[in-house]
């Protein structure tokens, strides 16, 4: 077990799965696998917008992601393919979602104990009675949208109709998520948020996951949605990671979407910002700064949110690539006794069909454990090993891997 003074990095790539759940033919997505499809298109020349050749992520490789991948899918990873030198494994999830909550509370050491609730594909897609909340709660006449969409194709349907009218657009997607588009300006940003917290206790009693604010700002023709996306998300079933560490009197570092996806239970302070570049320096800086003992608990969310939804298999390409760049940077920062770990909550493989997440495997990398094959783990063991690390008692059913 680590000294006190070390401290705990846990490292979210939002969405970079690496195949081979075992139960990903229940979701329709046997065979997807994020990374492994990434990398087999660089090789193959299919990935050539802003960058060119073979999957380059060396920092991470070295580490064991390329062998953490080929442990979890058995397929071929071009470019990863170093012999491991840290922590590596490959983790199932056992929640039924292939979702942001479900992937991070588990990872946090509490599996989703519910079935998540799903709205139907037909249009429209939501109850009389969500739909006449909506309005009571915006002071409408009405919603645009009703439907499963993506985000910016369906700004782009009913932009002029919002600024005209002022009804919010409103649609989901195949995870269990209510979407509020609206201008920043014309309907107004705080309006938004308002309008969605207001009406997410009605949506997290009927166990939908997440109320989502996603405003934009511009011209119909050539607008763009803002950084000022806010997450509230139903708050976690039981005490998770954070709270252990923040009950033993720790500091909690939480920077990203974190806040938003533990509904800021157990997190003392929350780092956020424009980017993930951005969040890449708070990274940096904890990484100097962070206090003995405390965990700091990371989500990067582009590699999901930019390239994995819109299929964009060049892009996501470049945004690995930049994240296993900055790396460096990151791990001058990092003590002796500290640990980092990085993993991923589900897979978003931008080679498959669709726009949604895959049910996958993920990795899970570290530094600071030294040479160690973890094998095949459960989500809940990053918590419990986490929790190790720090000298905590892990409280979920995770068993520690170190």
């Amino acid at each position: 077990m680590a000294k006190l003074q070390g401290r705990a990095f846990l490292i979210v790539m939002d969405s970079v799965g690496c195949g081979g759940a075992p139960d990903a033919g229940d979701f329709g997505d046997a065979g997807s696998n994020t990374l492994a499809h990434i990398a087999q298109a660089c090789a193959e020349g299919r990935a050539e917008v802003g960058r060119s050749g073979r999957l380059k992520m060396p920092n991470l490789d070295r580490l064991g992601l390329g062998a953490a991948v080929r442990l979890a899918s058995g397929d071929a990873v071009p470019g990863l393919e170093a012999v491991p030198t840290g922590l590596w494994g490959a983790a199932s999830e056992v929640s039924r979602g292939k979702d942001t909550p479900s992937g991070h509370w588990e990872l946090a050491g509490v599996p989703v104990p519910w079935d998540w609730t799903y709205f139907p594909t037909t249009e429209p897609a939501f109850p009389d009675d969500l739909v006449a909340e909506v309005c009571r709660l915006a002071g409408t006449d009405g919603i645009l949208g009703n439907c499963h969409a993506s985000g910016v194709p369906i700004i782009a349907a009913h932009c002029a109709e919002h600024l005209r009218t002022g009804w919010p657009i409103c649609y989901t997607s195949a995870d269990s998520v209510f979407q509020i588009a609206a201008h920043e300006e014309a309907f107004g940003l705080e309006r938004l948020l308002k309008l969605c917290a207001d009406l997410a206790p009605m949506l997290h009693a009927r166990k939908v996951g997440r109320v989502i604010a996603r405003p934009f700002i511009g011209t119909c023709d050539d607008f763009r949605r803002t950084s000022n996306r806010r997450d509230y998300a139903i708050a976690p079933p039981a005490p998770t990671l954070l709270d252990w560490v923040q009950g033993a009197g720790r500091a909690t570092h939480a920077v990203g979407k974190i806040g938003d996806i533990f509904s800021m239970r157990g997190i003392g302070h929350l780092h956020k910002g424009k980017s993930d570049a951005d969040l890449f320096e708070h990274l940096v800086r904890l990484g100097a700064d962070a206090e003995p003992g405390s965990l700091t608990f990371a989500n990067f969310v582009e590699f999901d949110s930019l390239y994995g939804h819109p299929r964009d298999v060049a892009g996501y390409a470049r945004a690995l690539e930049w994240f296993d760049a900055q790396l460096p940077r990151f791990l001058a920062q990092l003590r002796p006794g500290d640990l980092a770990i990085f993993t991923a909550d589900h897979g978003n493989d931008p080679t498959w069909s669709g726009t949604d997440h895959t049910r996958e495997r993920v990795p899970v990398v570290g530094w600071g454990a030294g040479l160690r094959e973890v094998g095949l783990c459960g989500f809940v063991d990053v918590g419990a090993s986490v929790a190790s690390h720090l000298g905590l008692a892990a409280q979920g059913p995770g068993r520690s891997f170190l």
